[in-house]
Formats: C-alpha cells, structure tokens, sequence
C-alpha cells in the first residue's frame, strides 16, 4: 500500500520542536526517511520509497523546493523525513592561464548552455551538473582543446548549489 503525503509540517534545520517530534516518532515506528535527489525537488508529484522500502505518494505545490530536514505529514499519520542526497558536479578548473583563448571560453560556455547543462562559476572554477553521462559532456568539452583543462567530480548538497538558468525567450 502507498503512503499519501499532502501535509508539510515544517524543516527540522528551522524548528527544533519539530526535530524532537521525528526522533519521538521514529522511536514508535511512526516515521518514514526518504533520500531524493536534486530533480526532485521542485516536481509537484514525486513517488518514491522510503529507505525501510515503503512506497510514498507526495503531493505538494511545484512552488516549495524540498530541502533536506523537510518534515511532511502522511495520510495516516506517520512523519516523512526528506534527506536530498549530494549532487555529482563536473569541476572544470585551470592549471594554466588561459592568455588569448578567453573566447574559447565564453564559447564553451554557451555550448554546455546549448545542451542544457546547468552550471556556475564559484571561485575560479566552473561547475557543470550532470544531466548526462560524464563521457558525453568530456567529449564536448574536449574539441575546444584548452590549455591547462582540469576536469574533476565532487558531489555537493542541494542547498549548495545555485545553477543559471538557460533558457530561449520569443520575441
């Protein structure tokens, strides 16, 4: 049988009540841990299971973004606890200056912008979420051919990231 969720209680990481009330509640068997991942969080319909294997219906407005310590209310009564689990980021870093190659780099950018991969830029370092296999986006990456090119992989939680938006706009 599914479990229905509808009602949102609250974060645990915002009311400490609210963290008291899982720990009670999982003492009694009445509490549910769910690991989603990053896509998750905005869609308004999301089944899934429970770590224990149960199956849950979550209901909610597309508007609220799950964060991890989001509590919701089942419809018979027992809590969801939500874990958002770390998102893979490709991280292109530079061991190298890049001199006249600077238009490569806007290029690269608008490509990865073309084929929809999110990115930002934090401290140097370009991070790229994968919404593909990391051979595909390595093998675009590598045409531009640019000097000093380091690529790694580092996982980093939702509430980390803050990813542009590409979008096309009509005239």
């Amino acid at each position: 049988m599914t479990e229905i969720v509808r009602k949102y209680l609250g974060n645990t990481n915002e009311d400490p009540g609210l963290e008291q009330q899982i720990t009670k509640a999982c003492q009694s068997q009445q509490c549910l841990e769910i690991d989603l991942v990053l896509a998750d969080r905005a869609k308004g319909r999301i089944f899934t299971q429970s770590t224990s294997g149960v199956a849950i219906g979550i209901i909610k407005n597309r508007d609220r973004l799950l964060e991890t310590g989001d509590v919701f209310e089942t419809e018979s009564g027992s809590l969801i606890l939500i874990r958002l689990q770390p998102q893979k980021l490709m991280v292109l870093s530079f061991t190298q200056p890049l001199g006249d190659r600077a238009v490569d780099l806007v290029h690269l950018g608008h490509v990865l912008g073309n084929h929809h991969y999110p990115i930002f830029i934090e401290s140097n370092k370009i991070y790229v979420r994968l919404v593909t296999q990391p051979a595909a986006i390595e093998k675009i990456i590598a045409e531009f051919d640019l000097p000093g090119l380091k690529i790694e992989y580092q996982g980093r939680s939702a509430e980390e990231l803050t990813f542009s938006n590409h979008h096309h706009q009509t005239l």
